[in-house]
């Protein structure tokens, strides 16, 4: 058997002898590879950044949220303000309005909330102080609304105007002291309410302004984050009750006139919106790797093809059909290796690039990284399998006699 070394010397140089079919050789397992490594990365990413945003929110939070108009009232809010379990609540009602600041009028959501607010939605303000129940026509105002949507940045005591809708036609415009400036959090796309884009003021407030005093939904937070499923499903039941729907349809959600999350069914939620995009992407990468593959074993017997006077050469000098077959088993390995490296290497300057410009968490398992080496090479060897048993079968004269 020839030496591995002298095996590795001959397939350099057979490699290095026809560049461009080697390139485009490697060119294809590299594609594949960081296919996968980026991807894979990338759903590993998706997957760090939603288990993040709900961690933001709070390991004990609840939401429900009204299905209909007018369906919560204070005597629901009671109802689960008195559940066991429950620490704190919040009742919660928005309104698009027409926002004036400066002469400049806006269109934001505006949301009359509890003083509790800001402990059961979990938003910490990076200025002022939040509203209570005392508080008369304050406003505590969104990080981006503050700072990015009127020509002049919102500060603490600005005044603003806001019109409501009451009605069709009827509107109705009231003065607002900034008390606040909510701090810019890191993570928003899974809340169940986005706070940052939003204008607070006191619930009672919004009411008497439109004349109303009903509620569109509730914000609760349970004491113990390791019973909050047990809690969840006890306000359920009892905010259920109250709607007249008996112990038999408890089962059917869709009898329910609202909808109520809580935090450990958004992270089972999301937990599964980010393995079937991490499924699919991997996917997608598999087929990107199944390509070059093909394309690997293709030149592979193209180079077998072309080199049959020199097989029939070497088996003249004695080489026998298991020295031709692990030749070609080694270039073709060699192959792989350096398609793994040069994959590896873009399939990470790619994932990173994407998540830096995502701003996801940068998420790179050095299990994900050698896997993709491995990879490689193992799509180098089977792609080399066929090639090179054609070549260890060839005789000797009919190579020599090959033109």
């Amino acid at each position: 058997m020839i030496p591995l070394l002298s095996a590795g010397k001959i397939a350099l140089g057979s490699i290095k002898s026809a560049k461009m079919r080697s390139t485009l050789t490697v060119l294809g397992i590299v594609i594949g590879v960081a296919a996968v490594i980026a991807n894979v990365s990338l759903g590993a990413s998706f997957n760090q950044h939603f288990t993040n945003e709900v961690s933001n929110l709070g390991s004990n939070f609840i939401y429900i949220q009204g299905m209909q108009p007018k369906l919560f009232y204070d005597n629901q809010l009671k109802i689960v303000e008195n559940t066991p379990g429950i620490s704190g609540v919040s009742p919660l009602k928005s309104q698009t309005a027409e926002v004036t600041y400066m002469s400049e009028t806006k269109s934001i959501m505006v949301s009359g909330v509890g003083e509790a607010y800001d402990e059961v939605a979990n938003t910490s303000l990076g200025k002022g102080t939040f509203i209570n129940d005392n508080d008369g026509y304050v406003a505590i105002i969104g990080h981006d609304i503050a700072n990015e949507k009127f020509g002049r940045n919102l500060s603490v005591r600005n005044s603003i105007d806001i019109t409501f809708r009451i009605g069709e036609d009827e509107k109705i415009t009231k003065t607002f002291k900034v008390k606040g400036i909510i701090r810019n959090p890191e993570n928003t796309m899974v809340q169940a309410y986005n706070d940052n884009e939003a204008i607070l003021i006191p619930i009672d407030i919004m009411n008497e302004i439109l004349g109303e005093k009903d509620y569109g939904g509730v914000f609760a937070m349970a004491e113990d984050p390791a019973a909050i499923q047990e809690t969840s499903d006890e306000v359920d039941r009892r905010l259920a009750r109250s709607f007249g729907i008996s112990e038999r349809e408890l089962d059917d959600k869709d009898s329910r006139p609202y909808m109520l999350v809580n935090q450990a069914e958004i992270l089972e939620q999301t937990d599964m919106m980010a393995a079937a995009l991490s499924s699919f992407l991997t996917a997608v990468a598999l087929i990107s790797l199944l390509v070059g593959s093909i394309g690997i074993m293709n030149i592979m017997l193209v180079s077998v093809t072309e080199r049959t006077r020199e097989i029939g050469v070497l088996k003249s000098l004695g080489f026998t059909g298991f020295d031709i077959l692990f030749l070609f088993m080694v270039e073709s390995i060699l192959l792989g290796v350096f398609g793994g490296i040069l994959g590896g290497a873009v399939g990470i300057a790619g994932a990173y690039s994407v998540e830096s410009l995502l701003n996801l968490p940068v998420v790179f398992p050095l299990s994900l990284i050698v896997a993709g080496f491995v990879v490689a090479v193992v799509v180098g060897f089977v792609s080399g399998v066929y090639p090179a048993r054609k070549a260890a079968k060839m005789k000797p004269v009919d190579s020599l006699r090959y033109e």
